[in-house]
């Protein structure tokens, strides 16, 4: 009986191991390729458990996630007006036909990578070798990253490998060619605000001699109103003095004598040294007479 038992559970154990040895499990993120004395016999490409022969048979798994390729450093190209650029690029992939990636490349993830470089500065050069840089910066860019995924995705489907996407992260000229650039556009802008600048000057110069030509004139209209004023003031002051010297003379030559005597006598310091006779005291005269 205990040899009977004991026998059953070497049994199990060979069972267990057995069904150990052949079971395996493939994730959702994952492909496998069954081989059978070094060929490849199936693959798996639904997630689940599956069995295979025991030491007859291994499994490989792959990964069938989305991968990215980005390029250590930026490429140089040229572009049709033959100047240099700087481009830095990813590639989205994944493997589409893993017993196509497995004979093409040994399912060696690194040779993938370096088939796809290769496909893609190739068609990089060349579509950058038919465009301005204008049209490789902003113009055609989006157009550019569509040809370069169909021709890199045409040539990666040959060794069971889809590309999903190309995309250009920076285009830039070189070290070199950026300084030179740059000196170019700080002359531009020195010589535009230059420009600026003597244009400002003149409009202000202009503005200047346009106020004082206006202040000037404006001066001049005022002198000739005030004299014209003044002129036209002594017309009338000299008319109304002349109706009424006319009107009475003895009178008016009386009051400006009088005028004339408070003018000189103003102060109790005054002297004059004059002749008797003499017409100053014309009135005086008369008005002694008068008295009498």
């Amino acid at each position: 009986m205990k040899a009977n038992w004991g026998t059953i559970l070497v049994g199990l154990i060979v069972t267990l191991v057995l069904v150990s040895m052949s079971a395996f499990i493939v994730d959702q993120r994952q492909t496998a390729i069954v081989f059978q004395m070094g060929e490849v016999v199936g693959e798996k490409t639904a997630p689940g458990l599956y069995f295979k022969l025991p030491l007859v048979q291994n499994v490989r798994f792959f990964d069938s996630r989305i991968l990215t390729l980005d390029s250590a450093e930026p490429e140089r190209f040229i572009t049709a007006e033959k100047k240099n650029v700087l481009v830095d690029s990813f590639v989205k992939w994944r493997i589409s036909d893993v017993k196509q990636y497995y004979i093409s490349v040994g399912g060696d993830e690194v040779r993938a990578e370096t088939r796809l470089t290769q496909t893609v500065n190739a068609s990089m050069r060349e579509e950058f070798g038919k465009r301005t840089i204008h049209e490789v910066v902003s113009g055609e860019r989006e157009k550019i990253m569509e040809v370069l995924r169909q021709k890199a995705n045409a040539d990666a489907s040959k060794i069971g490998v889809e590309v999903l996407d190309v995309r250009l992260k920076r285009v830039d000229f070189p070290a070199e060619i950026s300084e030179s650039v740059y000196r170019r556009m700080d002359a531009e802008r020195k010589r535009v605000a230059n420009e600026l600048r003597a244009t400002g000057n003149a409009e202000s110069e202009k503005i200047r001699a346009d106020a004082d030509k206006q202040r000037e004139v404006t001066l001049a209209e005022a002198y000739r109103d005030a004299q014209k004023m003044k002129g036209e003031g002594d017309a009338k002051s000299a008319s109304i003095y002349a109706s009424a010297f006319g009107r009475n003379t003895e009178f008016y030559s009386f009051y400006r004598s009088m005028d004339a005597y408070k003018q000189t006598f103003k102060n109790k310091s005054d002297v004059m040294v004059l002749d008797p006779s003499s017409a100053f005291f014309k009135y005086l005269k008369n008005s002694n007479k008068g008295g009498k």
